[in-house]
């Protein structure tokens, strides 16, 4: 019994890269999409932050529900970091005088 349990712990932190080329990159296992642009995309994912660097970057699929991406662009660096990544939050009144 515990080891069912020990597997199902294991699959429900499973994440997957698969990089084609340095051009495509599938992912599994994303938590959330912390901000992205054209040379990096910043990543929550249920084995810890992940940031993605590279120029031309975009997102083809992005299945939040899944937790599956496809990146596609010129992919120079994966970088899995020890601490969490969090959204900057900004003050209603720091938005109104942008």
């Amino acid at each position: 019994m515990e080891k069912k349990v020990e597997n199902s712990k294991l699959e429900d932190n499973r994440g997957n890269l698969i990089l084609e080329c340095r051009k495509k990159l599938t992912m599994t296992g994303i938590v959330e999409v912390i901000s992205f642009d054209e040379e990096k995309i910043m990543l929550n994912t249920k084995l810890g932050p992940l940031t993605i660097k590279g120029l031309g970057l975009k997102m083809n699929k992005l299945d939040v529900q899944n937790g599956d991406v496809i990146i596609v662009g010129e992919i120079s660096a994966m970088i899995y970091s020890s601490k969490e990544i969090k959204k900057e939050k900004e003050s209603i009144i720091g938005r109104l005088f942008k």
